[in-house]
C-alpha cells in the first residue's frame, strides 16, 4: 500500500527512500519500495491513518466514553469505477482484502456502528467482535471491548434469534420512530435488543439518532449503509466524514450507488483528507467542508 494523498516527499518522487519522510521508518509515510509504497501496512498504520478527528487532538489525554467530545459520522463504503455500490445485492464482490483489513480497522477505532435493517438482511450481519490487536488502543479510549452495532429499522422486520441480537459482545440497539409495531418493540427487547425511539412516527430522523447515540456515550459513529441509510444521512447534513474505496471494477446493470433516496438542495463539498493506494484499488478519506 502507498499513500498518494496528502503529498510527502516519497509520494512526489518516484524512487525514494523508505523512512526519508515524517512519518518515520516503516510509518504510513515511508515508501518501503520504489514506488513508495509495495507492502502490506500494519494495523496500528492504518489506524493512525484513520484516527477520529478528536481522538487526534485528545491522545494521550484518556478520556472516558464519549466524554468531552463531540459527536462525528463517518461512513465507509464501496464503488466500482461505473458508480456501483454492489454486485448481486452484495458489496463482497468489488472489493479486496486491504479494503476489507481497513473496513476492520474502521469498526476497531468506533464506538457504535449504524447499519439500516435491509443492509443486515442482505449482508448476513453478525456481532462486531474483539480484537487483540486493537485492545490496548480501545482500553485506553475508554472503548468497551468491540463496537455496539446499531439497527436502523421502522418496522423492526428481523430475526431476533440471530447472532446479531441473541449472542452479540456488545448489546445492539435498535434505532426506530414512536409508531413502532409493540409486539416487534416487545420482541426486541425480549431478546435482549436495547430499543431507542429516535423519530416520530414510523421514520428515525437522522439527526435525533446521531443525539442519541451521543447521549449513550457513542460519539465514534461509523454507518456502512446501506444506500438508502446512507442517502437519509447526507440530506439531513449529519454526515461528517465519507472513507470510500473505489473498485477499479466495472459492472454495469442497474445497482445502487452508495447513497440514495431523498436528493439534498444544493450539492454538500467534502474535501480531501487521504487517498491510499493497492492493487489499483483507491482507499480515499473526505470529510465536510
Amino acid at each position: 500500500m502507498r499513500r498518494l494523498f496528502p503529498v510527502t516527499d516519497e509520494t512526489a518522487a518516484p524512487g525514494g527512500r523508505p523512512g526519508t519522510s515524517g512519518g518515520g521508518r516503516g510509518g504510513p509515510g515511508s515508501g518501503g519500495g520504489e514506488d513508495g509504497g509495495g507492502r502490506e501496512w500494519s494495523l496500528a498504520e492504518l489506524a493512525a491513518a484513520y484516527a477520529y478527528p478528536a481522538a487526534e487532538a485528545e491522545a494521550g489525554a484518556g478520556p472516558g466514553p464519549g466524554e468531552g467530545r463531540e459527536p462525528w459520522l463517518r461512513a465507509n463504503m464501496v464503488s466500482t469505477l461505473d458508480g456501483a455500490a454492489q454486485h448481486e445485492g452484495r458489496s463482497q464482490p468489488i472489493s479486496c482484502s486491504a479494503d476489507m483489513r481497513i473496513f476492520g480497522t474502521l469498526r476497531a477505532l468506533a464506538d457504535v456502528v449504524l447499519v439500516g435493517a435491509e443492509t443486515v438482511r442482505q449482508e448476513g450481519y453478525r456481532p462486531a467482535r474483539a480484537r487483540a490487536e486493537f485492545a490496548a488502543a480501545r482500553e485506553a479510549a475508554g472503548q468497551g471491548p468491540a463496537p455496539a452495532v446499531a439497527v436502523v429499522s421502522a418496522r423492526l422486520d428481523l430475526d431476533f434469534s440471530l447472532p446479531l441480537f441473541a449472542s452479540p459482545l456488545v448489546p445492539t440497539l435498535i434505532l426506530t420512530g414512536s409508531a413502532a409495531p409493540p409486539d416487534r418493540v416487545a420482541a426486541a427487547e425480549a431478546a435482549g435488543v436495547r430499543v431507542v425511539t429516535a423519530g416520530e412516527g414510523a421514520g428515525v430522523d437522522p439527526g435525533r439518532a446521531v443525539r442519541a447515540l451521543a447521549e449513550r456515550g457513542y460519539t465514534r459513529l461509523l454507518t456502512e449503509g446501506g444506500p438508502r441509510l446512507l442517502g437519509q444521512l447526507v440530506a439531513a447534513g449529519v454526515l461528517d466524514e465519507l472513507c470510500l474505496t473505489v473498485s477499479p471494477m466495472l459492472t454495469a446493470g442497474d445497482a445502487q450507488r452508495i447513497a440514495g433516496g431523498p436528493s439534498v438542495t444544493l450539492p454538500r463539498r467534502f474535501t480531501l483528507k487521504s487517498m491510499l493506494e493497492e492493487d489499483g484499488f483507491l482507499f480515499t478519506r473526505y470529510a465536510r467542508s
